[in-house]
């Protein structure tokens, strides 16, 4: 009975192991901005470790900006303070080189817009706010519709982001 539990066990193994090689070798993964922003949205941090493996792994243009706003989400979660605040150092450095190499990508304005509304105080992560807010309401239709959807989700729990405002 051991050894087939044993062998069952070995036999899975290998078959997520050649899945997963299967799936790295292949390409890249495939990224999805849906599930990006259902992660993003969500309060689970191996749905968000998940996802920045997913990111890493993808080749989604200025990942960096992704990556950044996953590892600044992850350091709201409970952990001691000095790794909550060299998470969100190294979230905060991704998504500002990413704008600072597309300036013009609205998406990341918005990722930005809601870290900064939710950062605490002490990290003094809030200086874009009305600046990115304007920048999201003006080239909001421009967006993709899961971006637009995530948007319009996050209206609902914003102060500063509207639904109407689009």
């Amino acid at each position: 009975m051991r050894i087939i539990v044993k062998w069952k066990i070995v036999l899975v193994s290998t078959i997520i192991f050649a899945f997963g090689f299967l799936k790295t070798s292949a390409g890249q993964e495939r990224f999805d901005k849906t599930a990006f922003y259902n992660v993003m949205s969500s309060g689970n941090m191996e749905a968000i470790n998940s996802e920045i493996d997913v990111v890493k792994n993808a080749s989604p243009n200025n990942k960096e900006g992704y990556e950044g706003a996953l590892l600044m989400k992850k350091a709201g979660f409970p952990a001691p303070p000095k790794k909550k605040l060299k998470l969100f150092k190294e979230g905060r450095i991704k998504l500002e080189s990413a704008l600072l190499a597309d300036h013009e990508n609205t998406e990341f304005h918005f990722l930005r817009l809601a870290i900064e509304e939710n950062a605490p105080k002490i990290v003094k992560y809030h200086a874009d706010i009305e600046k990115d807010k304007l920048f999201v309401q003006k080239n909001f239709k421009s967006l993709s519709a899961p971006v637009q959807h995530a948007i319009l989700d996050y209206c609902k729990k914003s102060k500063v982001l509207r639904a109407e405002d689009f």
